[in-house]
């Protein structure tokens, strides 16, 4: 079992190792896009402008597919975005996977503030409870016992809290241009039909966030299983590791893809 370092604050839990992810994605992304742009050219472009630019018209493409012409240059932008921080937060997993261990050995104790750290919790009585299993992992006797292991890289993708972010800010934008498009239509194209609030209140907030962290997730505790079993999971590992790149760009082309469709049901002349 991993852990990771936690807060609360107001009332809510923080993930340390989440918040370090994502801000590590965003930079990759602010980092990899200024690397690609900043020797642009208008003669026959080569290297990274082509690569950029091929990723630019491949994002364009989805969004002209769906949002009517006139409308779809406003949105390449969000999509391009979307995709390149779904595509690198997917894939930053596959690249690193930095643990610690710790064990109470003799002057290696665990201090309490760690302890309360890795075992936060909203509820007092799953607080117990994970410090219990703690103490346990910790003075384990065990030879073949890892003791308590600390993540700190995995992909953002990997942890719910980032694709429901992601998830609901995309729908709430949807909302947003809908009812500034025409309110009136906007309550006739949600609230009208039970099968619409069905859709936009229930089916669409779980299965867009939940079909992305599903994967990626899998595809993790895949690779930690492989990496356990040591040189007999080399080939598995290499087989597993491609194609979870394959995996992981295919989720951000989802991803993107339907929340272009999402917006367009919201913008669009004909609906």
């Amino acid at each position: 079992m991993h852990y990771s370092l936690r807060f609360e604050w107001l009332g809510m839990v923080f993930d340390i190792s989440t918040i370090l992810m994502i801000l590590v994605t965003s930079l990759v992304v602010l980092l990899l896009c200024i690397g690609m742009t900043r020797n642009l050219t208008s003669a026959t472009p080569s290297g990274a402008q082509n690569v950029m630019e091929w990723i630019v018209d491949f994002v364009t493409g989805i969004t002209k597919s769906y949002i009517s012409p006139k409308k779809a240059a406003g949105f390449v932008s969000l999509a391009l975005t979307l995709f390149l921080y779904i595509f690198i937060g997917n894939q930053l997993g596959l690249v690193f996977n930095v643990n610690t261990t710790h064990h109470n050995a003799e002057g290696e104790q665990v201090s309490e503030k760690v302890k309360d750290m890795l075992t936060v919790s909203t509820n007092e009585e799953a607080k117990q409870q994970k410090l219990a299993k703690l103490e346990e992992e910790l003075n384990s006797t065990d030879p073949h016992s890892h003791g308590v292991v600390i993540g700190w890289w995995k992909s953002p993708t990997a942890t719910p809290s980032v694709t429901f972010a992601l998830a609901l800010t995309v729908l709430l934008y949807a909302h947003y241009l809908g009812i500034k498009k025409s309110f009136g239509g906007w309550l006739k194209h949600t609230f009208l039909n039970p099968i619409h609030i069905l859709e936009e209140f229930i089916i669409k907030p779980l299965t867009l966030p939940l079909r992305l962290f599903g994967n990626i997730f899998a595809g993790e505790v895949l690779i930690a299983f492989l990496l356990g079993v040591g040189i007999f999971g080399s080939i598995p590992l290499f087989l597993w590791l491609g194609y979870s790149v394959f995996v992981g760009s295919v989720q951000a082309f989802i991803f993107t893809t339907l929340a272009m469709v999402y917006i367009s049901q919201q913008v669009n002349e004909d609906h």
